[in-house]
Order: structure tokens, then C-alpha cells, then sequence
């Protein structure tokens, strides 16, 4: 069994210690449990702060001052904050950043697991209302009424998305498309890779992944603005952002799709086209698929399909997800034609489309 670890102070020593047990410590504050993994404690409540410690995945913390979506403990006997947004209320305390959901259907599954080939623990009806852990999947965990925790299916509860039909079967995630015209109402994460000391792949005569990057991703970001979308960008010039801070920056937001965006490499300069990626099956798949039929229709480089693969930003994100292989930069042909506006707007046009198609399912 995982050891749980506990972050607290005794009386006025603001002291630290952790206690190797389950059960929870009444402590001089409130305790609150981690609800993600690999959580990063650090200095001073801002992610530029020093990283001093890490917490995992049902580790308890008790909180003594809360600032600017950052909660205070103590960690070796210093100072120490964490981003509330990744904890939960633990026996019966209130959350941090508290979320509740309310089902919009009758008798609707609640599960172990995020997933239909889950055990079925219980039955909600519409009106039901749950604290909410965290997203995964288009599945919510959520707390129950006597403290434990069960998995419900988004698309059956309010945090299903705004102008979508309502749904009332955990079959019925998928409505007949349509066609929208609009991303109006939908919040898009667009992920440039690279950037800073991190060049990305290096190309013919030199080149860099991370400046092509920034040419594509301010034309997608403006295509999206027009259709609609809302866009957050997890870098808009030349300066590095760890993979943690990405998923972070998408796991903030009420992100309905994050898009991270690249250019690839390979020793043999006949190898090219465009490909797209997806970590888990279902929804994301789905997405991938959109995207890339569109932009191969709109783009003369060679379609590489869909693929799965377990990109960090992809398999730790809770959001639906895709990333992008937009050419590849040791191809002369791809990289010639990636630089072109031409190239970068009909990318544009091709996630636009994608997401509408998408959405519009």
C-alpha cells in the first residue's frame, strides 16, 4: 500500500510532520487531500516559486492561510504553499476552491472507476447535487454524502457542455452532428512546444522547431478567436514552460480542449507529413480523428493519420486532449512549405473545422 503523507503544525511551532497512517489528524487547521498526482509544494505561493517538496495522490494537508488560489502549510519546518485547486474536502471539511455538480437525468450510474466497465456503487437522480474532485476522461469524481468517493458521467451532470442537447443515458454521449458555424462558449488551450532553452527539434540549415511553432500557433489562436473560442495560451514568445506547467495552466481553466502544437525530425530526409496524437481512447480519439481529416484536406503535405502515444501533456491531463505534428523540419518539401502563411493559416483552418466538428457531434 502507497504510504499517505500529512503536512500539519502543533500548536504554535509551526512544525511539520507526516504520519504514515490513514486516519486523519484533527490538527490546529483544516485538512484537506491531494486529488492529483506528483503536486509540487513550494516556496511561495506562485509557480515561478522554488519547488521544495512534492505530494501525491491522497496525501492530507492542513491548511493555515489561503492566497490567490494557493493554500499555506508547513514542509520540513518552513513555510510551504500548494495550488488549491488540486485539493478536496477530507472528513467533512469544505473544499478549498469547492465545485459542486448537479445531475440533470434519472437514475444515473454512479461508479468506482471513470468508466462504464466500472462497478455501478449507486444511483443518482436529477437534481442531485455532489462535490467535485476532479475530471478525467469526461467522467467527474465526486464526494458522496458519507465522505467516500464515486465516479459520475460528465455529460449527465451540469458540467456538461452549455449548448449541447441534455444527454440522459451514460450511452448517449454522442448527439447527431450538426452545424454550428461557431465556438462561441467553448474555452480552447493552445500548447506552442518548446520554447526557450528548449529548441524542440532542430532542422535543415539549423532551424528550430520552437520559432515555426509560434508562427502556426498565433494564426490558430486568431482563427479561434474568430470563430468564437475563447483561447488561453500556455506561451506567447520564446521562453520555456515545463511539460508540468502546461497540463497545469489546461487543468485550471474549464478547458474543453487543449491543443498542443509541433513540428517533428527524423534522421532520413525522405520522412514526412502531418500526423496527429491522442493518450487514451474515446472522446480523445474522436477529436484527433477531426482534427486530422481536416487539416489533410486543407494542407498538401502527406497525411499521416492518427496515433496514439503517451505524451506527457496528453496522459497527465484531465482535459480532452490532442497534440499535433505539423511536418517535418529535416524534410525539405515540409519545411519549405511550413513556413509559408499559406501553410499556417490552412493549419488554422483545418483545428478550426476539427473542434466545430467535434463540438458539433
Amino acid at each position: 500500500m502507497k504510504q499517505k503523507r500529512f503536512l500539519t503544525i502543533s500548536g504554535s511551532f509551526l512544525l511539520l510532520f507526516f504520519v504514515f497512517i490513514p486516519s486523519v489528524h484533527a490538527g490546529t487547521g483544516q485538512t484537506y487531500e491531494v486529488g492529483t498526482d506528483s503536486l509540487n509544494v513550494r516556496s511561495a505561493p506562485a509557480h515561478s516559486a522554488e519547488v521544495i517538496g512534492q505530494l501525491d495522490d491522497g496525501d492530507r494537508v492542513v491548511v493555515f492561510d489561503k492566497a490567490f488560489g494557493w493554500v499555506q502549510t508547513y514542509y520540513n519546518g518552513q513555510e510551504a504553499w500548494v495550488a488549491s485547486d488540486y485539493l478536496f474536502a477530507a472528513n467533512g471539511v469544505t473544499s478549498v476552491n469547492q465545485k459542486e455538480i448537479t445531475v440533470t437525468a434519472d437514475e444515473v450510474r454512479l461508479r468506482t472507476g471513470p468508466g462504464t466497465q466500472h462497478e455501478i456503487l449507486g444511483y443518482a437522480s436529477s437534481g442531485d447535487t455532489y462535490p467535485m474532485i476532479k475530471t478525467e476522461n469526461k467522467w467527474n469524481k465526486i464526494m458522496l454524502n458519507d465522505g467516500s468517493v464515486a465516479w459520475i458521467a460528465s455529460w449527465l451532470t451540469d458540467t456538461n457542455r452549455s449548448n449541447h442537447p441534455a444527454k440522459t443515458s451514460e450511452n448517449d454521449n454522442h448527439a447527431t452532428k450538426q452545424s454550428s458555424g461557431s465556438l462561441a462558449g467553448y474555452n480552447i488551450v493552445l500548447d506552442p512546444g518548446h520554447g526557450g532553452k528548449d529548441p524542440g527539434a532542430i532542422g535543415i540549415g539549423g532551424t528550430f522547431e520552437k520559432g515555426i511553432i509560434m508562427d502556426t500557433a498565433d494564426n490558430v489562436a486568431e482563427q479561434l478567436r474568430d470563430a468564437g473560442a475563447t483561447v488561453i495560451l500556455t506561451r506567447k514568445d520564446d521562453y520555456f514552460i515545463p511539460l508540468e506547467e502546461r497540463v497545469r495552466i489546461s487543468n485550471a481553466y474549464n478547458t474543453h480542449a487543449f491543443i498542443s502544437l509541433h513540428y517533428n525530425a527524423y534522421p532520413s530526409l525522405a520522412i514526412n507529413g502531418v500526423s496527429t496524437y491522442f493518450h487514451s481512447g474515446g472522446d480523445n480519439r474522436v477529436l484527433a480523428s477531426e482534427i486530422q481529416s481536416a487539416i489533410a484536406q486543407r494542407v498538401p503535405l502527406k497525411n499521416r493519420g492518427i496515433m496514439q502515444k503517451g505524451y506527457h501533456v496528453l496522459r497527465e491531463n484531465n482535459d480532452l486532449s490532442v497534440l499535433i505534428e505539423l511536418g517535418f523540419i529535416t524534410n525539405p518539401y515540409d519545411l519549405d512549405t511550413a513556413r509559408t502563411a499559406d501553410y499556417h493559416n490552412n493549419v488554422a483552418a483545418g483545428i478550426v473545422e476539427g473542434l466545430k466538428n467535434y463540438f458539433d457531434e
